[in-house]
Parts: C-alpha cells; sequence; structure tokens
C-alpha cells in the first residue's frame, strides 16, 4: 500500500484476477477421469459463472491425437474442458498435465461504439477523472496505449449502478474505508466484476465495505444499484472507478516482475449517455449529469425483462 503521497487523479491498480495457476485453494478445479473405452475426460469446477480461458499444457501425451499445449473457452460453474481419445483402442493414454486460467474470452468481437450509461442513477451530477496506470506511476512499467479508466466523483455519498447488462462475476467486500487524510492510493479496494454478453468485462473498485446489494451469479440490467461508493480519504469526494477491458492475448510470461509486466488485457474507451449528450466519450474535469435513456435498455434486455421494468 503506498500513503502520504499527493496525486491530482486517483491511480488505478489494474486486478481482474489475471492469472491463476492450478492449485489446492484455486477458484478453478481442473480433474481428469479415465473411461471405460479408454479415453479421457478432463473437466472443471469453479466458483463464479463467468468466462475463463484455460490453458492445458501436456507434459507426456501418448497414444491421442492434440498438441501438447490446448486452450479450451469455459463458463458456468462445472462442465467438461476436453475429451483425449486413444489412437489405439486397445492401449490406455499416457499423460500429464498442469493447467493455468485467465478471466475472460479471448478475443471477443464487441461493438466499439457500444453506448453505456453512467455509474449513477439518472440526475446525479458527477465530476470526471481519469486514473493514471499504477505499474507506471510507482513502478517504472510503460503506459498501455489504450489505458483508460475513470473516476466518477459525487458530492455527497451515493448508490453506485451498473452501466450495462450482465453477469456479476466477482465481489470482493474486505476493506474498511482508509482514514489516512493523505493516501490517495491502496490497493485495499472492495470491488466488483460484471461480465457483459459481448464477452468484456467491466471492473468497478471503491465500494463502501457491506454496501453490495447484489451477489455473484445475478444478472444486472443498466441502472440497477450495485452498493455505495466511498472515500479514499475524509478531503476528498466519494467515488467509484470504472474499467472496461477483455482478454486479448494468452502470452504468459511467467518471468513478468511489476517494472516489465505486459497487460493480457486491452482497454475500451467507453461512450455514454449523459443528459448533456446521449454519445459522448467523457472528458476529465469536467461534470455530467447521468441519464437512464430507454432507449439504452431497449439495446439489450429483453422484452420479459423490460416488460418487470414496467417498459413497452
Amino acid at each position: 500500500m503506498i500513503s502520504k503521497i499527493k496525486l491530482a487523479a486517483l491511480v488505478f491498480s489494474f486486478s481482474l484476477g489475471v492469472l491463476k495457476v492450478s492449485a489446492q485453494d484455486s477458484p478453478i478445479k481442473i480433474s481428469s477421469k479415465i473411461n471405460t473405452d479408454r479415453s479421457v475426460d478432463i473437466s472443471f469446477e469453479k466458483q463464479d459463472p463467468g468466462t475463463y480461458t484455460v490453458l492445458v499444457n501436456f507434459g507426456d501425451l501418448t497414444n491421442a491425437d492434440g498438441s501438447n499445449e490446448q486452450d479450451v473457452t469455459i463458463k458456468g460453474y462445472s462442465g467438461n474442458l476436453l475429451t483425449l481419445k486413444p489412437r489405439n483402442a486397445e492401449q490406455g493414454i499416457g499423460y500429464s498435465y498442469t493447467s493455468t486460467y485467465i478471466r475472460g474470452k479471448f478475443e471477443p468481437k464487441y461493438d466499439v461504439n457500444f453506448i453505456y450509461v453512467l455509474p449513477y442513477k439518472s440526475g446525479t451530477k458527477i465530476r470526471i477523472a481519469e486514473a493514471e496506470f499504477v505499474g507506471a506511476k510507482y513502478f517504472g512499467n510503460t503506459t498501455p496505449a489504450d489505458w483508460k479508466v475513470y473516476n466518477f466523483y459525487s458530492k455527497v455519498q451515493d448508490t453506485v449502478t451498473a452501466v450495462r447488462k450482465g453477469v456479476v462475476v466477482d465481489i470482493k467486500d474486505l476493506h474498511e474505508s482508509e482514514n489516512s487524510g493523505n493516501l490517495v492510493y491502496s490497493s485495499k479496494s472492495n470491488s466488483m466484476i460484471i461480465e457483459h454478453a459481448d464477452g468484456t468485462l467491466a471492473t468497478y473498485k471503491g465500494f463502501k465495505k457491506g454496501s453490495f446489494v447484489v451477489e455473484v451469479g445475478q444478472t444486472v440490467f443498466p441502472g440497477t444499484v450495485l452498493g455505495l461508493n466511498a472515500k479514499t480519504n475524509p478531503k476528498s469526494d466519494f467515488h467509484i472507478s470504472l474499467m472496461l477491458s477483455y482478454l486479448k492475448s494468452k502470452e504468459i510470461d511467467r518471468t513478468r516482475t511489476l517494472q516489465n509486466s505486459k497487460s493480457l488485457y486491452g482497454f475500451i474507451t467507453p461512450r455514454f449517455s449523459t443528459q448533456e449528450d446521449p454519445n459522448v466519450i467523457l472528458e476529465a474535469r469536467k461534470t455530467y449529469i447521468a441519464a437512464l435513456p430507454v432507449e439504452v435498455l431497449k439495446k439489450e434486455l429483453t422484452k420479459k425483462e423490460l416488460k418487470k421494468q414496467g417498459i413497452k
């Protein structure tokens, strides 16, 4: 944790559960089973319904077709990862493997012109700042060329809402608000990740501890209340940070450090619908008023969902 540093804008610590290696306490459990026909099923169980790219490396694979390095996209809580079939049905398959996983679908197709709503209820006045990349600010790394994270400030504590429809895939609710009057950055931040239908991920950071009103696995809509924003220190306004990203690389460098690591994710510069403009790229140090137009809801919600919202 870094403290007693005065900055014009908060630095955003990029953390999406980017890289996990299979282990006893891993959120994803990989197991294998030999079937009566000598084929081998490799299956998974995991703790959230989100999409992951799993990289399987076979160190010793005999009597089976397929590459020694395979990647598979999985979602849901459990299922089959892949099946190995014997070339010679009279003999068993020899195999050993390791697995690594990365949150997200690799290279999802998404609309760069998609219109989001601001992460506060309609009518809320919000001040905008852009967050810096923590790796560049403190560890000598290079800021990604497409880096974009916004901080949304409100004068009073307010509810944080979803910017588009998606499924909650991760919630971290561990930390009390910081009390230091000089603290402007901390890795201890309560956060939420929402996965959208097109494979993009929205990471919200800066919630008040214990304020979440949704849970993992729940589908949320534009304007759905997620929780309450918080302060970094008593002298700041209340705020929430938002990063929109997607998995763009599977090239994992196991020797990487904070100084030289390259992001596996691409970052989206979103367009927002506000009361001032229905299609705008936000500018730092400007103020906008949140809006929730019916047209935005109709883009993603089903007829049944719209009806429940009272929209025809």
